[in-house]
This record gives structure tokens, C-alpha cells and sequence, in this order.
């Protein structure tokens, strides 16, 4: 298979329509449609079912679409990573601002000191966007706390510590030294769909941090969070019932770069985390 038939079959299964598909693919339906049949022919399998009203994919197409991303985002991201390479040796490291557990600046400088060390990008990045960083070959290692999509990924724990509730000062629950999940509306596992819209539209923990002290959210962070970041109108609660919080190091599984495993070998030794 050529990357070009998989690419029109990916926009075929997206859009669900021939016409839609080859505008965005720059091309006109006729070729489109011939491409598919060429493709399916090739694998010997039918992908869409068609009627002069709509397109479905069948149980293959739906396989091949899961399997043509992957190896579609694979070749991109080899040809991203191929060009960073010839800007010369270095690293780029994601996370999230705030999001270290305070463990990047003493991660960097030890691995400044190791032998062979190669410069170190990092890269500041928004919520849970470290994997699709380092699938897109735009990052080779990053900082990022669970859950996460693991897929193509090699992972370590670096840190687990417990998580605490950040409310306004003036918030009814303020008041209590203690807090659990039902208290705060939360599901027993700590997760609450609003919470994790309101921090998606959020750049950083200052603004997250100014909505919580407007009285707009209550949300759960790290405690490593609020011993480093205490503010006014805003309080932090241990919440006795809540799941940890876990931090890792990942990167992606085809790596082969001793430069990759030094900065990882060196992240958990920072962490105190088995290597």
C-alpha cells in the first residue's frame, strides 16, 4: 500500500462522503473512487458500503482506519524527526507548565552534567497534548500525568502523590480541614467532565487557579501544586477518598536514541524511581 491510497481512504472514512473527501484532498471524486476500488481490490476486502445516499464503513474499514493513522502519523512524524535531526543534535522535552511535580529543573541541570548530554528544548505545552506531541515526532520525551493515551508509547512512574482540592477562599466546603470525592461532586474516581472542560480551555495554572478563586470551579490538583503555589482567595483541601496523582516520563516505543534513554535513565533517578 502506498501512503497516498491510505491518505484518501483516511479522508473517505472521515467525512463519509466522496465529494467532502476530495475537497479536501484537493482532488475530483472520479480519481477518488477509483483510488478506493484500486485499494480495495489490492487488499481483497470491501471498506465501504455504498448507496446512492450515504457511505458506511464495514467491519474492515473501520480496522483499516484505526491501523492507516497510526501508520500515516508514523511516516510524518519520521519525516519531522528526520529534519530536526539535521539542525543537529538535541532534545525536545514536553510538558505541561506547572505540570512537573518540580522535578524539571533538577531533571535538566543533571542531565546537563552527564557525559554526552546533547541540548534540551523544552517545550511548554496544554493539557494532555504531550503524547500526540511525541507521536507527531514534534517531541522525544515528555513529562505528563495520567491518564493518557499510551498508544506508541513507552512510559516509567516518576512521582505518585495525593491530590487536593483547590476551592475558592470563600467556597461553602473552605471551611472544613478535610473534604471527600462526594462532598465535592466528583465520581469515585476523582474525575468530573465540567472540571476537565473548564482546565482544556485554560492556558495555565494561573488562569486555572483565578477561575477557582472567582468561584467559577473546584478542581482537583497535585499537592505538589499547592505547596509551590499558594494564592489568595484560593485554598487547598486534602481530599481523603481521592485517586493519586501519578506523573511519568514517556516517549515514543520506536526510539532508539541513546540521547532519549540518557534524559529518561536520568528523569527517574531524579525522581528516586526504580530505572
Amino acid at each position: 500500500m502506498e501512503s497516498r491510497s491510505l491518505r484518501y481512504f483516511v479522508a473517505v472514512a472521515e467525512e463519509l462522503n466522496f465529494a467532502r473527501a476530495a475537497e479536501r484532498l484537493g482532488i475530483s471524486p472520479p480519481p477518488l473512487s477509483r483510488a478506493i476500488r484500486r485499494l480495495e481490490a489490492e487488499l481483497g476486502v470491501t471498506l465501504f458500503e455504498r448507496t446512492t445516499h450515504s457511505v458506511a464503513r464495514t467491519p474492515a474499514g473501520e480496522v483499516l482506519l484505526a491501523e492507516a493513522r497510526t501508520a500515516l502519523d508514523a511516516l510524518d512524524a519520521a519525516g519531522r524527526r528526520a529534519r530536526r535531526a539535521a539542525d543537529g543534535p538535541g532534545l525536545v522535552l514536553a510538558v505541561k507548565a506547572d505540570g512537573d511535580a518540580g522535578l524539571l529543573e533538577p531533571l535538566l541541570a543533571r542531565y546537563a552534567a552527564e557525559p554526552g548530554s546533547v541540548p534540551v528544548t523544552v517545550r511548554l505545552c496544554g493539557w494532555q497534548e504531550q503524547p500526540r506531541l511525541l507521536r507527531r515526532g514534534e517531541a522525544d520525551v515528555a513529562l505528563v500525568h495520567e491518564p493518557f493515551d499510551r498508544a506508541g508509547l513507552d512510559t516509567e512512574t516518576l512521582a505518585v502523590e495525593p491530590r487536593v482540592a483547590v476551592l475558592a477562599a470563600g467556597h461553602p466546603l473552605a471551611a472544613r480541614d478535610r473534604l471527600d470525592l462526594a462532598a465535592l461532586g466528583l465520581r469515585p474516581d476523582g474525575i468530573d467532565r465540567h472540571i476537565d472542560d473548564v482546565r482544556r480551555g485554560l492556558h495555565d495554572l494561573a488562569q486555572l487557579l483565578a477561575t477557582v478563586a472567582l468561584g467559577d470551579a473546584v478542581t482537583l490538583l497535585p499537592a505538589s501544586v499547592a505547596e509551590r503555589y499558594p494564592r489568595p482567595g484560593v485554598v487547598y483541601r486534602p481530599v481523603t477518598d481521592a485517586p493519586p496523582s501519578v506523573l511519568a516520563v514517556a516517549w515514543p516505543q520506536q526510539s532508539r536514541s541513546t540521547a532519549t534513554a540518557a534524559l529518561v535513565r536520568v528523569a527517574t533517578a531524579v525522581a528516586g524511581a526504580p530505572s
